[in-house]
């Protein structure tokens, strides 16, 4: 199983948004890189839900429920399916993973701008029991 990271914005599609939709194609990103993340994608794949700009915080957690198809926006891009796994019980924010020097490698740190990116399984651990406390 691999981990990702997936940014929304809360005014544009939240958390309460996907719960209620209880799937969602995850669409839009016009990033090769981030493009190349969602190619890699594969069904049963944990993602934290990021709030970013508004909130700038690890929010909750979902899942991937269809690997890459094309974008219904535009063919020449991907996109993928997500669906609600939990709502973390405390958001854990950039503020907090920017100050731990276990999380001083992570994508969202080191390449802070990408949408869609890879958390390694450590950092998954590690911030998961963040949000526990």
């Amino acid at each position: 199983m691999n981990y990702w990271l997936v940014k929304s914005e809360p005014d544009v599609y939240s958390w309460d948004d996907l719960v209620k939709d209880k799937k969602t194609t995850w669409d839009g990103v016009r990033n090769f890189q981030a493009r190349n993340n969602l190619k890699a994608m594969k069904k049963g794949d944990l993602a934290f839900f990021y709030y970013s700009n508004e909130g700038k915080a690890i929010v909750a957690m979902v899942e991937v429920s269809k690997e890459a198809f094309p974008d219904p926006k535009d063919a020449n891009w991907v996109a993928v399916e997500i669906k609600p796994k939990a709502l973390l019980k405390n958001s854990v924010s950039l503020a907090t993973i920017k100050a731990d020097k276990k999380l001083s490698t992570m994508a969202l740190v080191t390449n802070s701008r990408l949408s869609v990116q890879p958390v390694k399984p450590e950092e998954f651990d590690y911030i998961l029991a963040l949000s526990e406390k």
